[in-house]
């Protein structure tokens, strides 16, 4: 896979697996820890949730930064409901191929619409493999997914461009038997702690 690829159906296929493992979660273990040190579960699948709505507003060329970073308010029952709500509308939003060679406003400044796409793709996946990794869920997405995604990554995010304006910390370094999703939030700088 390429950055030129059209991440709109991965990405799609990277908000089904989190609703797969979001489905899963027993709402008592909605306050245990993940690897994301801000976050416990219900603060992740707030954070998850925000990317979603962060991604529409790319799309309909909003201000994604005015849109906040965790939403918090979705009843512990009312996860799955809110997902698909945000999703629907997330990927009707990038229904114009247009969109993917516009220049559009992301967190981090401005990007071509597919490089926007996969940069959220990234966020899907990696912490998709925090959640699971939290509650004890298989943290492996469909491998070919999260070695395209990884590929891509590599490409987006060097290795050296880390800190201040881009939200990622270093690097860190995977074992040797470790999965493509799990290489995905290492290289993004998730470890499981």
């Amino acid at each position: 896979m390429t950055t030129n690829t059209d991440p709109r159906p991965l990405y799609g296929d990277a908000l089904a697996w989190v609703r797969s493992l979001a489905g899963q979660i027993p709402t008592d273990r909605f306050t245990e820890p993940t690897p994301c040190a801000d976050w416990d579960v219900r603060g992740l699948l707030g954070h998850l949730l925000a990317t979603v709505d962060r991604v529409r507003a790319v799309a309909e060329g909003r201000d994604p930064n005015v849109e906040p970073v965790v939403v918090t308010d979705v009843d512990d029952d009312g996860w799955i409901a809110a997902w698909d709500a945000a999703v629907a509308k997330a990927l009707a939003a990038w229904a114009d191929d247009d969109l993917l060679d516009r220049s559009v406003s992301v967190p981090w400044g401005t990007a071509p619409g597919r490089v926007a796409v996969w940069g959220y793709l990234n966020e899907a996946l990696v912490h998709g493999w925090d959640l699971a990794v939290a509650t004890g869920l298989d943290p492996e997405a469909d491998p070919a997914l999260a070695e395209g995604a990884l590929a891509v990554m590599t490409q987006l995010l060097p290795a050296g461009q880390r800190g201040g304006p881009v939200p990622f910390s270093p690097v860190v370094v995977a074992a040797p038997s470790t999965g493509p999703t799990e290489k995905l939030a290492n290289w993004s700088g998730h470890g499981r702690g």
